[in-house]
């Protein structure tokens, strides 16, 4: 079978490869699911393991298959598998178990392993391939009505258990209604963020580089409920004056700097969630370091970061999407703006992700079968 894979560390290595065509009894005790992938996700994770800034081999092998986001149907089942059958569509998580506490109790996401298992980043092949096959216990079934968009769900998984995480953590207030949220960066991730939270009611703001006119994010935005606002003329702490502050905040921007803007534009009893991994060397000056501790020591303030998911965090976004097709027919796959047919042509998809601006895309997706 054919997969696109990279020889980790080594700068642009990505190239195609031929490799046996798995099976479901590669899986030991009968629990194995041969899944034949319809869509792959191309993203800034594969880009940055491409330009060989990270990324590991499995053990044993020379290369990496890419691609964690991932959508395909069920070819063949294990004798003891009875969640899925043969022609259901499926996602699978990413992060497979390792030997800390955290990993032991099903929450890999959480690991505090140097060397972690995570599919098309490290230590285990990807899903940019024509097959993969994998235990049952890590697939989530897709309903059909869902099987266009859903290739889409292991980015918003991310977003979801940054959700929870901030659910878990302002239980110490006892009783919290927060009303108003900020998203900063409205690429895929801050998009799926912007629905998210509209589907929990929030009036939501979206801020982006970029200016609104002929901007399909801008438009996006404001399609699902939302606001945009380009930080090229209004800058998130001065978007306060416009938007009172914000009960939560969200983060996805890959710029560092705007984090201290998010933090002096909370509000009391706000917080704020970090989703980029943001692995340079940037330094910024002239923060106002007594004003920010002050604000969140008085305010109760709180900050955490989010990476990975675990399987709970994939059906709250399967529930999240169905919410979404229901309330706003088509605007998930508005988002789905570069498909790519056959991993034969995965230049073609590496150039629209190191050109995302000139395409203007916010998803490349590989589509290895139809529907």
């Amino acid at each position: 079978m054919k997969a696109v894979a990279v020889i980790p560390k080594k700068e642009n290595s990505v190239h195609l490869v031929e490799m046996d065509k798995p099976s479901a009894g590669d899986v030991k005790g009968g629990r194995g699911v041969l899944v034949e992938v319809v869509r792959v996700g191309a993203c800034g994770t594969d880009r940055e393991i491409n330009n060989g800034e990270y990324g590991v081999a499995p053990p044993g092998s020379e290369f990496l298959v890419l691609g964690h986001e991932n959508f395909g149907r069920v070819v063949e089942i294990g004798e003891n598998v009875r969640e899925v059958a043969v022609g259901d569509f499926v996602v699978a998580t990413v992060r497979r178990p390792g030997r800390s506490i955290y990993d032991k109790i099903g929450t890999q996401d959480f690991t505090t392993d140097e060397k972690y298992f995570e599919r098309g980043i490290s230590r285990i092949h990807g899903y940019m391939a024509e097959y993969y096959a994998e235990n049952v216990e890590y697939l989530v079934k897709i309903p059909e009505k869902l099987a266009e968009i859903a290739v889409l769900l292991e980015p918003l998984s991310i977003i979801e258990k940054g959700l929870k995480q901030a659910s878990d953590i302002q239980e110490r207030l006892k009783i919290w209604h927060p009303k108003t949220a900020a998203v900063l960066g409205t690429g895929n991730v801050g998009l799926l963020t912007v629905m998210a939270l509209r589907m929990r009611g929030y009036d939501v703001h979206g801020f982006g580089w970029e200016l609104p006119e002929d901007y399909l994010n801008a438009e996006l935005c404001r399609a699902i409920g939302a606001t945009y606002d380009s930080t090229q003329k209004t800058s998130v702490t001065d978007s306060v004056a416009k938007y009172g502050q914000y009960d939560l905040v969200f983060e996805c921007t890959g710029y560092s700097p705007i984090i201290f803007d998010a933090m002096q534009s909370l509000n009391e009893n706000g917080i704020l969630i970090l989703s980029s991994v943001t692995g340079g060397d940037r330094k910024t000056d002239a923060v106002p370091s007594d004003k920010i501790n002050q604000q969140f020591v008085l305010g109760n303030r709180a900050m955490v970061g989010t990476v990975n998911a675990n399987r709970e965090h994939f059906e709250m976004g399967v529930r999240d999407f169905a919410v979404c097709e229901a309330m706003y027919p088509g605007w998930l796959a508005r988002m789905m703006t570069h498909k790519v047919v056959g991993l034969e042509n995965f230049a073609q998809a590496f150039d629209i992700l190191e050109n995302g601006a000139k395409y203007k895309a916010i998803k490349t997706y590989f589509e290895v079968k139809e529907i």
